[in-house]
């Protein structure tokens, strides 16, 4: 089976590679094979470590739609990544959430792909006042409405490696004392990017999870605080947590929003201290997957 995935240079790209090139290995045969899609060549050198003997790279434009089907070609499936929580001045959710999403759609019709998987984000709603959420809702119906199979994977805060998750619950676990927005007390449920990955190539298989949106979190829901106090007890020390007051830090970011323009915004606060609980198991089962503990996800993030 060949799988063209966008976005290849990213953490959820790079263990999405790493995963399979263990399956490979634990198989004794090339069973799938890569396109590494991304954009630019500091990108292609990143990732060519990670490629097994049959996977390739392809050099891609979301403004060019030949590159994406000479990307897609041959590919059974496609496996969506792109994607922004902060903007930039050359980056809108709409460029970078929606507009890639459309193309990838339109150049997969046109080069026989047969189903794309989507990576969205729990929350996602097109009524949402929250324009990331709406975004990644969109983006979406465009997948469901594109007439080719598909499987749609809304993922909460990740952790593993190379993801910002982990950067940011290092950092906050390292010392003795912490501030977390409003005290830590959202509700975070982290998925293990590793499950992110095997969940992805399983759903790229034509009859895994055909025409399903799934909830894809991890096994626990939990306090930030205690995210980090278990990550620093891991490390060998406690933190105390103290608390960044949310509602003036929405202000302030609104403010710095207008003066400034885009950036972290009142929108990416809202999504980062959204809480998340929700049954991990349904989506689980229906992907085969088994999930990794949260005492593994957050040994992984701080070593």
């Amino acid at each position: 089976m060949r799988v063209a995935m966008t976005g290849a240079n990213s953490a959820v790209g790079r263990a999405i590679l790493r995963c399979g090139m263990g399956e490979r290995t634990k198989q004794g045969a090339e069973s799938i094979t890569f396109v590494a899609a991304v954009r630019s060549e500091r990108a292609a050198e990143d990732v060519r470590p990670l490629l097994g003997k049959s996977d390739t790279v392809a050099r891609i434009s979301y403004d060019n739609a030949t590159s994406l089907r000479t990307a897609f070609k041959d590919a059974s499936a496609v496996i969506h990544l792109a994607g922004i929580l902060i903007e930039g001045r050359d980056s809108t959710y709409e460029q970078a959430n929606v507009s890639t999403t459309r193309a990838v759609v339109e150049a997969a019709k046109q080069s026989g792909v047969k189903k794309i998987v989507l990576v969205s984000a729990t929350g996602a709603s097109e009524a949402s006042s929250n324009r990331y959420w709406k975004s990644k809702a969109q983006a979406e119906a465009l997948v469901r409405d594109s007439g080719l199979s598909y499987t749609v994977l809304r993922v909460p805060l990740l952790l593993g490696t190379g993801t910002e998750g982990s950067a940011a619950l290092k950092r906050n676990a390292s010392g003795r004392k912490a501030k977390l927005l409003g005290g830590g007390r959202s509700l975070q449920q982290p998925l293990c990017v590793d499950d992110l990955a095997r969940a992805a190539i399983l759903a790229a298989q034509p009859s895994v999870a055909k025409n399903r949106t799934l909830e894809l979190v991890g096994p626990v829901s939990l306090p930030e605080s205690e995210l980090v106090k278990r990550a620093s007890r891991q490390m060998g020390h406690e933190v105390r947590i103290g608390s960044i007051p949310k509602k003036l830090t929405r202000c302030a970011l609104a403010i710095r929003q207008l003066v400034a323009g885009p950036g972290f915004s009142p929108d990416a606060l809202d999504v980062i201290t959204a809480d998340t609980r929700l049954d991990p198991l349904p989506a689980a089962k229906e992907l085969g997957i088994e999930l990794t503990g949260i005492e593994e996800m957050i040994k992984s993030s701080i070593h």
